[in-house]
């Protein structure tokens, strides 16, 4: 596999597409941190990591809305790849959807959002967006 982030994407889409109530992906330190930040910024419902063998998984409990049935997430588009790299400085950082997304970041202190590295002042390779 050339690029697992794009493949982690892809699997929450397919499972938000197929109204699938959880997904599992193959975990990687990079991919938890993703997680997190999903989490922390409300477009998931839970997560759950599961040590099984020498990689392990990510269980993710996809979020829906009660009545219209809708996915938090709306969509999820990855930015950087391995043929492409996509730096951002902290002056020229990405806004998605003039704010109401975010994009998630791969700095020197971590992944994180463009909020929180435009108050950092760093940048770094912008991974993916989220809205």
């Amino acid at each position: 596999m050339t690029d697992p982030i794009a493949d982690y994407l892809t699997r929450l889409r397919n499972a938000i597409m197929a109204k699938h109530r959880v997904v599992e992906v193959p975990a990687s330190n990079l991919k938890k941190e993703i997680t997190k930040i999903l989490f922390e910024k409300g477009y998931i419902l839970n997560y759950k990591f599961i040590e099984d063998g020498p990689q392990g998984s990510i269980k993710i409990a996809l979020k829906y809305d009660s009545i219209t049935k809708q996915n938090a997430i709306k969509s999820l588009q990855r930015v950087s790849t391995p043929g492409l790299r996509q730096y951002a400085g902290y002056k020229d950082m990405p806004r998605v959807i003039n704010g109401l997304g975010i994009a998630i970041l791969s700095t020197s202190k971590g992944v994180m959002t463009d909020k929180e590295a435009a108050e950092q002042k760093i940048g770094g390779e912008v991974l993916a967006y989220v809205y």
